[in-house]
């Protein structure tokens, strides 16, 4: 047995590789529920943390490897690879497949998880967004994918949205620009495959009867394009107009990306602007920035609104110090005031924006303010103590998504 790693934890030594995959005893598996796959994939469990296991062949697994390690490096959202296993043998010495392993995305949800009982078309609507920003943050990064599909990624909930992750790279190729033709080959065979899967959930009886496979499908690229065209356009500006550079850069930032510079040239009646978006991610680089706090795009960005109204009604001009004390003095006694039993309910940023959400769901009722620490323990005894155990992944409550 031969393991390439970066960093093993010990404790996967003593996993039976000697075993195929498919006979692994209960006692070493999780049961989480996964999407289709064309190999085998099992979960298990080491000290605490739950990783991966997917066979498959030793060139394919030593590439997604590779790739997965590259996107970690410019910090896309993808699964983390942890290890290939590969020159394994069954006890009788016949060669068995490798293996990848990768560490398990806490918090996640495979979309068939989402379906498990049938979906709303709002909720639908949410996974959409979030697969359409995957691939216009994917193309910007110069990565092609080869084979999105909602089998293929994991969403994680992102204060009233949904967050995409990558999971699997094996297609994938690390480039450094895409053309307008790779980019086209990549969305067709997303419109293919999620057409595919949205027709086998409405033969399951799970998808709900005002979505139409077609048109789900059809969508993904309609909101891919909308949202690549705002990101990438040329816009012209007018030469007393150029606070309007100011809104596009506003704008990208609104929608989670980040400019690096901005290129301008000068025409008859003014400017041709075109910004250079890096990355998305503004919002969560700016919340880690001031607080240290790693949080989804919408989670940031919520939780960054509780900080500025924070510091307007302290009256406090230091940025860095206003978010010192709104963290020492709002956001970690609300994550503290949450019992042990519940803690794996949600993550700490996603608790604290739907309690930012529940305050003001029960402020409007009462007409007034109700406070912070009311709707805290309203929170938790009203709302929490009924959620499904995220952590686990073992299920979901889909009138809440």
């Amino acid at each position: 047995m031969r393991i390439t790693s970066a960093l093993v934890d010990p404790a996967l030594l003593d996993l039976p590789w000697s075993t195929p995959l498919t006979q692994w005893p209960a006692d070493h598996l999780v049961a989480l529920p996964q999407g289709i796959s064309r190999h085998v994939v099992r979960f298990v469990r080491l000290a605490g943390t739950v990783y991966a296991v997917k066979e498959t062949g030793e060139r394919v697994a030593e590439r997604e490897y590779d790739l997965l390690r590259a996107l970690e490096r410019i910090d896309f959202p993808a699964v983390e690879a942890v290890a290939i296993v590969a020159d394994r043998v069954d006890d009788d010495g016949k060669p068995l497949d490798p293996v990848l392993i990768t560490r398990h995305l806490q918090f996640s949800l495979p979309y068939r998880a989402l379906f498990s009982h049938t979906l709303r078309p709002e909720t639908m609507s949410r996974l959409l967004d979030a697969l359409a920003a995957l691939l216009v943050r994917m193309h910007l990064t110069g990565f092609f994918w080869g084979d999105c599909s909602l089998s293929n990624t994991l969403f994680r909930r992102d204060a009233g949205a949904f967050a995409a992750y990558l999971v699997d790279a094996e297609t994938g190729a690390l480039r450094p620009r895409l053309s307008t033709g790779q980019r086209g080959e990549d969305l067709e065979i997303a419109r293919v495959n999620i057409f595919g899967e949205a027709l086998d959930l409405q033969a399951a009886g799970v998808l709900h009867e005002s979505i139409d496979p077609e048109a789900v499908s059809e969508e993904v690229v309609q909101r891919y394009e909308r949202l690549w065209h705002e990101v990438t356009y040329e816009q012209q500006v007018e030469r007393d107009a150029r606070h309007d550079i100011e809104g596009r850069i506003r704008r990208l930032n609104e929608l989670g990306f980040d400019v690096a510079e901005v290129a301008m040239s000068v025409v008859d009646r003014g400017y041709l602007v075109r910004p250079k978006v890096v990355d998305a991610g503004y919002h969560t680089r700016r919340l880690l920035r001031l607080t240290g706090l790693d949080a989804e795009e919408n989670q940031a960005r919520r939780l960054l609104n509780d900080l500025d109204t924070y510091r307007a009604e302290s009256d406090l001009t230091d940025e860095q110090q206003a978010a010192h004390r709104w963290l020492t003095e709002v956001f970690e006694p609300v994550i503290r005031a949450v019992p042990a039993h519940l803690r794996r309910k949600l993550e700490a940023a996603e608790l604290f924006a739907q309690v930012i959400e529940h305050r003001w769901r029960l402020s409007e009722d009462a007409g007034r303010d109700v406070g912070l620490a009311p709707a805290v323990q309203s929170f938790l005894a009203d709302v929490l103590v009924h959620r499904p155990d995220e952590q686990a992944v073992l299920g979901i409550d889909v009138h809440t998504a």
